[in-house]
């Protein structure tokens, strides 16, 4: 159950009963092929994955993709030369291969700006503090509904690879190190990819412009969650709520923080609509 992950975690093919039947509502609700890591790690605490989703699920079904269309409008990406589709040829990524890496980015863009103002708008409704004014967008775009391929355990992969995705890991993260953003294990089916990637980020990372961004994504999560917490109507709390509201702040001040301006910055330069 907890091998395959850097955090505890249900996998999907392991889910059985109300765990499988919740994973397969998120996934119809976020019109996604995958269960996001954080989901999966709730699903280890008791009675804390049916509380955390029944209180949020609201929010996906109404005004939150308006803010996360809002935070992946907003986000201040650094500038910087992307990749040209020869490039991406000429490492031995084909056209094929390329549509189903844009289609992973699109995924993880969708779902994190969202997982990032709804997570941030449960702990704001629990542990409220101060909110920059921020305004929801007009229009939102409606999930792509694309299957994505199985998400890699990093123990299947070739030595090399495994390195290449924790050092990718640690760009733009302050303190968590050891929890692998699942992003990355989705692209380490191309490793000239993850390869490109970090030759493009090494000088972000070198001149603090990732650790930036992942703070001012942060602030930008915090202020649409406190704008959505009014909304939140919750039932009674499961015994693991303090649990619950850790792990939750764990993964959006850490990993979604990081990955909702990374995944913004990495299909910002890569090729393709």
């Amino acid at each position: 159950m907890y091998g395959q992950e850097s955090v505890p975690s249900v996998l999907e093919a392991e889910a059985r009963g109300e765990i499988a039947e919740i994973y397969a509502d998120i996934r119809k609700v976020l019109g996604t092929s995958v269960v996001n890591l954080i989901w999966r790690n709730l699903a280890t605490m008791p009675g804390a994955l049916p509380w955390t989703w029944a209180t949020v699920r609201p929010l996906y079904l109404g005004a939150a993709p308006l803010h996360a269309e809002a935070v992946r409008r907003t986000i201040a990406l650094p500038d910087l030369p992307g990749f040209s589709a020869d490039t991406l040829l000429a490492a031995g990524i084909d056209e094929s291969d390329q549509a189903i890496i844009r289609n992973v980015l699109d995924s993880y863009q969708y779902t994190n700006a969202l997982a990032l103002t709804v997570l941030s708008a449960l702990l704001a409704h629990f542990e409220p503090r101060p909110a920059d004014a921020v305004t929801p967008a007009d229009l939102a775009p409606k999930p792509a509904g694309v299957k994505i391929p199985e998400l890699p355990p990093m123990d299947a992969l070739d030595p090399e690879v495994a390195q290449l995705v924790a050092e990718l890991n640690g760009f733009g993260e302050d303190t968590e190190l050891t929890l692998i953003a699942s992003m990355y294990r989705h692209l380490a089916y191309w490793p000239a990819y993850l390869a490109l990637v970090r030759t493009m980020l090494v000088p972000l990372q070198a001149d603090g412009r990732l650790d930036a961004l992942t703070r001012s994504t942060r602030t930008l999560g915090h202020a649409h969650g406190a704008m959505l917490a009014s909304q939140l109507k919750p039932a009674a709390p499961p015994d693991t709520l303090a649990g619950v509201l850790k792990s939750c702040r764990l993964f959006v001040e850490h990993p979604i923080a990081r990955m909702t301006g990374l995944c913004a910055l990495i299909r910002r330069a890569t090729p393709g609509g």
